[in-house]
């Protein structure tokens, strides 16, 4: 039995002949059953092999089990004698078959229900654990809060890092344009293309080969935001390279406030060559630097400008009230319900 539960997590034609062989023996069990006692034979069994079909079958094996058990209740039914149940039972059953083999033919991964639905858990798993950042020596620490736009586990913001020799850190947060389910196969795709490049291309060219890759789209809707930063943990020099993303935002202890850090840039897939203008600066004790993506600042009603004075407000209320731990998910919390991904995320280096 294991084995065949393997070989039908392939979506092989054996696996598949397989089950539709199972389904239909059970179906001329039916059949038999209802020839000798119809009343041990209500109609929502038929509607049980159909539904099992749906989950566990393609289109094809899918049609066939279909019009079987089509044919088998009606002749089920027609020998008992047609009333007015009956009539509209046989009605129902062949409209659900009508709608199951539809829906089954616009499946355009070609699999059954059953098997579609854990490779789209596989790819919002890849796409969690793109947001995990290594841990970091102390007195280092970093957070990131995601939440997509429908809460489904499918966003087209996330996150990529690479800790090499304890010492160089470089994270990139991207937002890819769409929001949703829609976009999780794009941002999965960018993903796996940055995580290639993350640590072997210096940040300026890691950023135009992002952009190189996403002009090879071919596509209206091929572009993305992005900020990457790179952070010598020895002695917290770091160079922001930002490609259209908002700014980044750096927390002064002294002062009790963030100020915005003045890197630019043209967003990637938009251009051949985007204008980049990097900053650099020093992360001391007590300091950090939050990272973000649109949907946190950008809601109907309110532009950007004004939904950074907003952050800015939100984040040092934040710190000021519980210092840094949980400030990620605390300015998350208080950003208004939108219909875009929403995404923070912290670096900070703790004096205490």
């Amino acid at each position: 039995m294991h084995a065949r539960v393997e070989g039908w997590r392939t979506g092989s034609r054996e696996s598949q002949a397989y089950v539709l062989g199972v389904l239909l023996g059970a179906s001329a069990v039916s059949l038999g059953a209802s020839w000798v006692a119809y009343d041990l034979v209500p109609p929502t069994v038929w509607f049980v092999w159909l539904l099992l079909g749906v989950l566990l079958l393609r289109t094809l094996p899918l049609a066939l089990l279909s019009v079987v058990v089509l044919l088998a209740a009606g002749a089920a039914t027609v020998r008992d004698g047609l009333d007015g149940p009956a009539v509209a039972a046989l009605v129902t059953l062949a409209l659900s078959v009508g709608l199951a083999v539809f829906q089954s033919s616009r499946q355009r991964s070609g699999l059954p229900v059953a098997l579609s639905e854990p490779m789209l858990a596989q790819l919002r798993d890849r796409l969690q654990r793109q947001g995990v950042v290594p841990a970091l020596p102390e007195p280092w620490h970093s957070q990131s809060a995601m939440l997509s736009a429908h809460g489904t586990g499918y966003a087209g913001d996330f996150l990529v890092a690479d800790l090499r020799d304890d010492r160089h850190l470089e994270m990139v947060l991207v937002d890819v344009c769409g929001k949703g389910a829609s976009v999780g196969p794009q941002a999965l795709q960018f993903a796996g293309a940055l995580g290639g490049l993350l640590g072997a291309l210096p940040p300026d060219a890691l950023m135009r080969a992002a952009n190189a890759f996403l002009l090879r789209q071919e596509s209206d809707e091929s572009f993305a935001t992005a900020v990457h930063v790179r952070v010598d943990l020895d002695t917290g020099d770091y160079t922001i390279t930002s490609a259209g993303h908002p700014p980044v935002l750096h927390w002064h202890p002294v002062r009790g406030a963030w100020d915005v850090d003045n890197a630019r840039g043209t967003a990637l897939g938009v251009v051949p060559d985007p204008e980049l203008t990097a900053s650099e600066g020093r992360l001391g004790p007590g300091e950090a630097l939050m990272f973000y993506t649109d949907g946190v600042i950008e809601t109907r009603g309110r532009d950007l400008d004004d939904g950074l004075a907003w952050l800015r407000g939100v984040a040092r209320s934040a710190v000021l009230a519980h210092g840094f731990p949980g400030v990620a998910r605390a300015v998350l919390r208080r950003v208004p319900r939108g219909k875009d991904d929403r995404a923070v995320l912290v670096l900070d280096l703790r004096d205490d």
